[in-house]
């Protein structure tokens, strides 16, 4: 069959950074916000209309295209049909002026400068949200650095501010506006984690709703799940059970986890934390063996956002069973994914660490081992054992429960010294 390659479309592409399996992808995306079902094209839908072998797409289908393209089909190469194609028109190129502007001088002073009289609007594009991510990745490794800080809040809802600035700054793309929203939707989550390490739950709730609002104009759903998975966390810290499943079941529901086995996994594995502090030994056992399947099916070479990638792997996964165990009182298994836990950590994750070799000395404690349990306890570093509330606070509660389990002993005089130096330190 005869057939005229859609140029147009391949240059929208190209221009935009989309390859063929991506565009299908956000298409999918939009489908689903539209229909409500998620759709069911790949990559080589996209080529065969690159190819000119399909010239005018199903209406649902053209309409999300143009809900992501922000363009016409038409102004994308498509045919209606019925129509005899043309030779298509080269897409219209930006303003050279325009790509050498840059975010130099801050957001308010390109919004400023899009707006100025006899200025052509400016352009914002992936390269823009591209720019936010990378400060987005610096934010998360000092959260896995440290974790609960107050700058470490502070910064990441400032970069949400900055990406909703950036929208007012000039004109853009459905894709590009979309990326925005979920970008600060990302950023903004990530100032309620901080709050909720932190223990600032009146903090974290008002991020979560700011969060939550930005994730539902951005149709993101890897962030939406983020969003309602940290809320179950919060609850599950505030000792609110009911609250935290109704929470991570709204992230465990959404469509993201019937298509990606490894978002699955981690909203089983926090369920089944969620069930060891309601108690609930059969609920854990089974949450916990179905996220360890999950997480066995899953394709390490599938797209997932930076968020994910930085932290959810089978450390995490031992680190919420720990968690679940010892709520559960059943402190040899704790203690058997304590160690598992530890021996997968990667290295930057050094609150991860610290939080769980805290809870390792609880465990070790709790089965009558003191010096062992002080032992643990004494390599959490000074820096976590004095900045980072959770820590703090638990190595707290293990000095108060040495001292009533094994009152006088060497071991209560060794840890006493120990702490002492803490704070001094701090």
């Amino acid at each position: 069959m005869d057939t005229t390659r859609n140029t147009v479309l391949e240059a929208w592409m190209a221009e935009h950074g989309y390859s063929s399996n991506s565009l299908a992808d956000a298409v999918n995306r939009a489908l689903e916000q539209l229909t409500g079902r998620p759709g069911g094209l790949d990559g080589s839908s996209v080529r065969d209309w690159k190819a000119g072998r399909v010239t005018w797409p199903k209406s649902a289908t053209r309409k999300a295209l143009e809900d992501v393209s922000g363009l016409p089909a038409i102004a994308l190469g498509f045919v209606p049909r019925g129509r005899t194609p043309s030779t298509p028109a080269p897409p219209q190129q930006e303003d050279p002026d325009m790509k050498r502007r840059t975010l130099v001088g801050g957001i308010a002073a390109a919004a400023a400068a899009a707006a100025a009289p006899g200025t052509a609007t400016r352009r914002i594009g992936m390269s823009d949200v591209d720019r936010l991510q990378k400060r987005f990745a610096e934010i998360i490794a000092s959260d896995h650095r440290h974790g609960g800080q107050l700058g470490i809040e502070q910064r990441a809802a400032a970069l949400a501010d900055e990406a909703l600035n950036l929208q007012n700054a000039g004109s853009a793309s459905q894709r590009v506006r979309s990326s925005l929203y979920a970008s600060a939707a990302a950023f903004r989550s990530s100032a309620m984690w901080a709050a909720i390490d932190g223990r600032r739950y009146d903090v974290a709730k008002a991020h979560m709703r700011e969060a939550q609002a930005l994730a539902e104009m951005s149709g993101d759903q890897a962030i939406k799940f983020r969003i309602w998975s940290h809320a179950g966390t919060m609850y599950r810290h505030m000792g609110r059970p009911a609250d935290a499943f109704a929470a991570n079941d709204v992230a465990r529901n959404l469509h993201l986890t019937r298509r990606d086995p490894l978002f699955a996994s981690l909203g089983l594995a926090r369920q089944g934390a969620i069930h060891g502090a309601a108690q609930d030994r059969m609920g854990t056992r089974r949450a916990f063996e179905q996220a360890q399947e999950a997480m066995l099916r899953a394709d390490p070479a599938d797209y997932r956002p930076v968020w994910m990638l930085a932290f959810y792997d089978q450390a995490e996964l031992d680190s919420l069973a720990l968690s679940a165990h010892l709520a559960l009182g059943d402190y040899s298994t704790a203690e058997y994914h304590a160690h598992r836990c530890l021996s997968a950590l990667r290295p930057h994750m050094i609150r991860s660490r610290a939080i769980t070799t805290t809870r390792l000395a609880h465990a070790q404690l709790a089965q009558g081992a003191p010096d062992a349990a002080t032992a643990t306890a004494m390599k959490v570093p000074a820096e976590a054992a004095t900045q980072h509330a959770r820590v703090t606070r638990m190595l707290q509660e293990f000095g108060a429960a040495l001292r009533a389990t094994a009152p006088g002993s060497s071991s209560a005089q060794t840890w006493t010294e120990h702490a002492a130096t803490w704070r001094m330190a701090a």
